[in-house]
């Protein structure tokens, strides 16, 4: 059958009429079960494919939701968006996901399209946090917002995120904990939210304790970790994320350094190639696809509430989880906090 099969064909294969069909598609429950059981037949035999997209247009938006990450090529924010996919199919939405690749600009002319295609609303972990941002904008022209890994500290919009600072802090009790007293941190740049709360917690945890030095990079990538390793000179570090540290166990092996006989490494993220890692890597475990999922599920209820809608900031504690990379094993695992 042609794909040009449209509702009229519909209507005359049921014998009904457009209305009947339409109604069909959109209220079956107006409809007889029998008559809409013919309908349901005609358009199996006819191949019939609705076209969401005149119907969207006219009601002002559409069936999807956007989700902006930082960078598609991290594993971490893979399982974010499986688990927004997950809640998004529950409410027969569809996820766009649109990576901003750490550039603002990018991120921005994304947020353009979006808002072009009337996208239900949008799931972002910003670069540009700005109070005069395009995401701002994006806020006031009716658009729901929520942030995905990152705090709000605002009232119009909800967020989803894990407590870094805490993070840090057990990154660092752990590597005090084996003895390290000269220990480096490797992330960057300063003006990602997640590298300076990560930072800010473990030189809370050390200070007047240990010494503490930075090797700040430009992204958080394995390649940059892998140049930083080259810097380092410590017997403990702590990585902004697991690529970063993947990068640096990386370098030191080459250099001879043996983890973590001379280097113990501790990550950030507990992606799957943590614990596959030629030694396995000691990482602070995020709910990756739980972020995804609950902030599906705040977005989702904001669009369906209908102005009647109270932001949330759901906060999510971190866990250490402790492998060959530093040392001898130990786990702790505080829990889940709402506010």
């Amino acid at each position: 059958m042609s794909n040009t099969t449209g509702i009229k064909e519909v209507a005359r294969r049921a014998g009904v009429s457009i209305g009947t069909v339409s109604n069909v598609l959109n209220r079956p429950e107006l409809v007889a079960s029998s008559t809409r059981q013919r309908v349901l037949d005609a358009i199996t035999e006819l191949g019939y494919v609705r076209n969401d997209s005149a119907r969207q247009l006219r009601a002002g938006h559409s069936r999807q939701i956007a989700l902006v990450v930082l960078d598609v090529t991290n594993p971490f924010f893979t399982d974010v968006v499986r688990g927004a996919e997950a809640a998004a199919e529950e409410h027969g939405v569809m996820v766009v996901v649109c990576n901003s690749g750490e550039d603002a600009g990018r991120e921005h002319r994304h947020l353009d399209l979006l808002e072009e295609q009337r996208v239900r609303g949008v799931l972002i972990t910003p670069v540009d946090e700005s109070p005069n941002s395009r995401l701002e904008l994006l806020i006031q022209r009716g658009t729901p917002v929520v942030l995905v890994d990152r705090g709000s500290g605002r009232h119009s919009r909800c967020s989803v995120a894990v407590d870094d600072l805490l993070g840090g802090r057990l990154a660092g009790e752990h590597l005090l904990e084996q003895g390290h007293q000269r220990i480096t941190f490797v992330g960057g740049p300063a003006s990602i939210t997640q590298v300076r709360d990560r930072h800010a917690g473990i030189a809370e945890a050390v200070e007047g304790r240990a010494e503490l030095s930075v090797v700040t990079t430009p992204n958080l990538t394995v390649a940059a970790g892998r140049a930083a390793a080259a810097e380092i000179d410590a017997t403990a570090v702590f990585c902004a994320n697991d690529l970063v540290a993947l990068g640096v166990l990386q370098g030191l092996t080459q250099r001879g350094i043996r983890v973590p006989q001379d280097v113990a490494i501790v990550g950030y993220d507990d992606i799957e190639f943590a614990a596959a890692a030629a030694v396995p890597l000691s990482s602070v475990r995020q709910p990756r696809e739980q972020l995804g999922r609950t902030a599906t599920a705040l977005l989702l209820e904001e669009i369906e509430d209908d102005g009647r809608h109270e932001h949330r900031h759901v906060v999510f504690q971190p866990e250490l989880i402790v492998r060959e990379s530093s040392g001898r094993p130990r786990t702790r695992r505080p829990s889940r906090k709402g506010r």
